[in-house]
């Protein structure tokens, strides 16, 4: 490796006294490189920056055409720039590509390199870049985070705390539009699916206001659940209703399954443990003008079940549009599922075909997700859904973890069973139990 290439692969380096800063100073982040640089004239600024955008400088906040500041600059030269070029491509003026050398030529500029003394400030580096001159060498460095509205919301690993703090600072002065940062500091929740935060940096609201494919949601993020990587889900499930459909939505947080869910012209039944999201759920329904078609409860998932959905399941029953079930609580909605078991009895009207149809999400760290979610189904249902059921791939929350979805129609013989009599499946001789419809994003 030749001197030059080796100062081009250091050029951008931060300096050494940087390392283990634990309070951003942004001033330490200044330095001064040798970048190569073209005289072009002005009248030719626009068509050289488009030829040779494939060479040319790129650094956040940097001006690539630059006035010529030399004290040598005559009269004649007044009517010219210097673009910055890559100094990681262009050492010479041999570097050139045939089609750049062809627009030099077409534009009359000569194919001269100079040097130019470029000062680089914090502005000029991207987020990764500061965070890896600042953390320990040889250690993970994240810069990735979930944002919400105006938060930031990030999970550090241990060797990061120290350094928590400038991380939040990075992410703000980095992300424009995010103004504050926290990170988890303990699991979910999972009476109200929320967890405890700690404030890296920025103002202390934590009331977001974002918009999901095409919906508006308030909410403070610090007391309820919200995902904005559920975002595609939300969309999938919302697809699979027609106008005057019932979904009925178990865990339905501040709305993200049943305000789409309105807004498409289905009747919906909301419910949520969490009294903020409830709370925070009727606000949302009203914002987009869907509450006329929403009822919302704020009931434990097992009441709500067993309660206001079996009084008004037969009549929906009765009905020809479609019923939908949404159960998003993934740590334990497949445990809620034994809340169907006998849920009308054998003395109701057992002749009504139309069967509702139910999507319950779960968790799986099985070597095949899809087969487990399906077996807890089937082991809280007390039957088997062989054949009967599909199995949709959220996503990756984790190495090794899935969030997995099954849908199936809701069997006759749960929905009518009585306790005494339901059967385990686990009790019949059946080896190929699990033949599920797989699906995948």
């Amino acid at each position: 490796m030749t001197d030059q290439s080796q100062t081009n692969l250091e050029l951008y380096k931060l300096p050494q006294t940087v390392r283990g800063m634990t309070e951003l100073d942004r001033a330490a982040f200044s330095q001064t490189v040798t970048v190569p640089a073209i005289r072009i004239p002005t009248g030719a600024v626009h068509k050289m920056v488009k030829s040779l955008k494939k060479v040319a400088l790129k650094r956040p906040g940097l001006k690539r055409v630059i006035e010529e500041h030399s004290e040598d600059v005559t009269k004649d030269h007044s009517g010219h720039r210097l673009l910055l070029l890559d100094p990681n491509i262009i050492t010479s003026k041999d570097s050139f590509g045939s089609e750049e050398v062809e627009a030099l030529k077409a534009c009359g500029v000569t194919q001269e390199i100079q040097k130019y003394e470029l000062k680089l400030t914090y502005e000029n580096f991207k987020s990764d870049e500061i965070l890896q001159a600042v953390l320990p060498e040889g250690q993970d460095v994240t810069s990735g985070f979930s944002r919400v509205g105006h938060i930031a919301h990030v999970n550090l690993r241990d060797h990061q705390l120290p350094y928590r703090n400038l991380i939040g600072q990075v992410i703000i002065d980095k992300n424009p539009g995010v103004t504050y940062v926290v990170n988890k500091t303990n699991t979910i929740d999972s009476t109200y699916r929320n967890f405890q935060m700690e404030v890296l940096a920025g103002e202390s609201s934590m009331v977001v206001k974002i918009r999901e494919n095409g919906v508006f949601y308030e909410f403070d993020f610090s007391r309820v659940y919200w995902n904005p990587r559920l975002s595609t889900e939300h969309e999938r499930i919302i697809s699979l209703l027609q106008r005057g459909d019932t979904i009925v939505d178990v865990f339905a947080g501040v709305g993200p399954f049943a305000i789409p869910a309105a807004r498409r012209g289905c009747n919906v039944l909301a419910n949520d443990l969490n009294p903020e999201s409830f709370h925070w759920l009727q606000h949302n329904a009203k914002l987009n003008k869907a509450d006329r078609k929403i009822t919302s409860f704020n009931m434990d998932g097992r009441d709500f079940i067993r309660g206001p959905l079996r009084e008004r399941l037969p009549a929906l029953m009765k009905g020809s549009q479609k019923i939908h079930v949404v159960m998003n609580l993934p740590s334990l909605a497949l445990e809620f599922l034994e809340a169907f078991r006998g849920l009308l009895g054998p003395e109701a009207d057992q002749s009504l075909d139309n069967m509702p149809q139910v999507h319950c999400y779960g968790f799986s760290k099985a070597d095949d997700p899809r087969r487990d979610v399906v077996e807890h189904a089937e082991a809280n249902l007390k039957t088997s859904l062989q054949g009967q059921c599909s199995v949709h791939l959220v996503r990756n929350v984790a190495p090794n973890k899935e969030m997995m979805c099954v849908s199936f129609t809701l069997p006759r013989g749960v929905l009518y069973s009585t306790h005494t009599q339901d059967r385990d499946v686990s009790d019949e001789p059946n080896p190929k139990k699990q033949k599920c419809e797989n699906l995948t994003d």
